[in-house]
């Protein structure tokens, strides 16, 4: 981007645990430019290290952080908004209502943080067409959640898409079909107005919530970027002996 610095802090992942629950391996960007550090979602607990560390890398603290900008509330893409204290915290404002009513203790919705968020001076609360910070728009994309928002940055050369879990991989905008949804109709509709958005400038990029970047090829999604996942675990006798799992295959 001419205005902005796009950096994928976090790489999200398409996939799921099989024993262990929700794998939530979410995709979070950070974004600097026109007198903003912004992130776009920010992940649960376990994602906190790799967010400083990203952070550094730029010569950033969780305190230069001017806006945290939330597609939707659950867990691992909302907890963190509390490791920056001196940031804006958009998110839509229906999917706040939506979230702050659901049951505790039965849902991905982080509960505590999402009533701390709701009388937080920092919330602000987006409605559809909003810019949120400079040549970034709101938009309405329900389906995963009733509330749920993508941000459309527009630039110079291309756009960005950001989707959030709207449309989380490649798979679910190529189906127009989501793994998580309250009503596949309307998923469906959010999602074919991604792909509208995305035809309409060649080169735009399109973020997904777990997925790597992408650009249309020919009018097929295609990659930016290598994908990396692995776990290492201790199958040995001693703690230096790690046994290292490749979640990834040839793209």
């Amino acid at each position: 981007m001419e205005d902005y610095k796009l950096e994928i802090l976090v790489q999200g992942y398409p996939g799921k645990s099989v024993c262990h629950g929700g794998l939530g391996w979410s995709t979070i960007v950070l974004l600097v430019g026109n007198g903003h550090v912004a992130l776009i979602d920010v992940g649960t607990f376990s994602h906190r290290a790799n967010l400083i560390a990203g952070l550094k890398r730029h010569g950033l603290a969780p305190e230069d952080v001017t806006d945290v900008i939330l597609t939707h509330s659950h867990h691992d893409h909302a907890i963190n908004w509390v490791l920056f204290p001196k940031a804006s915290v958009w998110i839509g404002e229906g999917e706040l209502d939506w979230a702050v009513r659901e049951p505790w203790g039965r849902t991905p919705v982080p509960e505590l943080y999402v009533r701390e968020l709701a009388g937080s001076p920092q919330l602000h609360r987006l409605r559809a067409g909003q810019t949120v910070i400079p040549g970034m728009v709101a938009l309405d994309a329900p389906g995963h959640t009733p509330g749920h928002m993508m941000f459309v940055l527009s630039g110079a050369e291309r756009d960005v898409i950001f989707t959030g879990d709207a449309a989380k991989n490649r798979v679910e905008l190529l189906t127009r079909a989501a793994d998580m949804t309250y009503d596949p109709a309307v998923t469906a509709g959010s999602i074919e107005s991604m792909w509208e958005l995305w035809r309409r400038r060649p080169g735009t990029l399109l973020v997904p919530g777990h997925d790597l970047p992408m650009v249309l090829r020919d009018g097929r999604p295609e990659f930016v970027g290598k994908r990396e996942a692995a776990i290492t675990a201790w199958y040995g006798d001693d703690l230096d002996t790690m046994t290292r799992f490749e979640l990834t295959i040839g793209q």
